[in-house]
């Protein structure tokens, strides 16, 4: 399985979801907020909107909240100001980073970003310098512990037309065009496959192998990103060994 694959299951595995609940709430918040902005505040004909709206309510946002995300959205009321950015750049050992965020005031967003990648031995880079590393593809993951055997979900993921399966250590991955993501997510679910999660992802094409001290930097790197308010994602193309990951999560 790809690094940052990897590396997100360790993270689900040692989250501790009450301490970061405040920050999913404004993280998918937001993401309505721009949703709605972009493609209206109906969710039928807004699939962005729809998988914002759902992933809310899996993680038991009040249904008046989401309501009122949709309407700052679409400039019913007051306070839908943001927008989204990418940043690209670069980590130690030349790991290409994709920054992905969602911000009501771009300045103070960027020096935040700099500040995290300078401490770091990262570095900013200009755009479009590494995004044509990434390919977007939609994200399914499944628990082992779901009770679907490998070979039963492999059919499954054929037939619902996922374009790649793959095997972790405590989870499956499907991967999907991204416009065939919410699709897929219902066939699985239909067949009554318990989906963990599904999103858009970007996927790295190639891998920079990292190790030792230079791995440890580069996930500390990660985590400090991630940190951030404005921060939605981060997206990078490192291969580091199991044993550093498990080292930087213990920490």
């Amino acid at each position: 399985m790809a690094g940052h694959s990897k590396w997100a299951q360790i993270k689900r595995k040692k989250a501790k979801v009450d301490a970061q609940r405040g920050k999913v709430f404004t993280r998918l918040s937001r993401e309505i907020i721009v949703a709605a902005r972009q493609g209206g505040g109906d969710p039928e004909a807004n699939p962005r909107l729809k998988a914002a709206i759902q992933r809310a309510k899996e993680a038991n946002i009040p249904l008046e909240n989401i309501q009122r995300a949709i309407q700052k959205g679409t400039g019913e009321i007051g306070g839908g100001g943001y927008e989204e950015v990418t940043y690209e750049g670069y980590g130690p050992g030349g790991v290409a980073l994709l920054i992905k965020v969602t911000t009501d005031n771009r300045n103070r967003t960027a020096a935040e970003v700099r500040h995290i990648l300078g401490k770091y031995g990262g570095s900013l880079g200009e755009a479009g310098c590494v995004a044509w590393l990434f390919q977007p593809k939609g994200l399914i993951t499944v628990d082992k512990k779901s009770g679907f055997s490998e070979e039963n979900l492999f059919l499954l993921a054929l037939d619902s037309g996922a374009e790649d399966f793959r095997e972790g250590d405590d989870a499956f991955e499907l991967t999907t065009a991204p416009e065939d993501l919410a699709r897929v997510k219902a066939i699985l679910e239909e067949q009554g496959v318990p989906v963990t999660e599904a999103e858009i992802s970007f996927v790295p094409q190639t891998l920079v192998p990292v190790t030792g001290e230079k791995g440890l930097r580069v996930l500390r790197l990660l985590q400090h990103l991630e940190e951030l308010d404005d921060v939605e994602a981060v997206y990078a193309n490192f291969d580091i060994p199991p044993e550093i990951m498990e080292k930087a999560a213990a920490e």
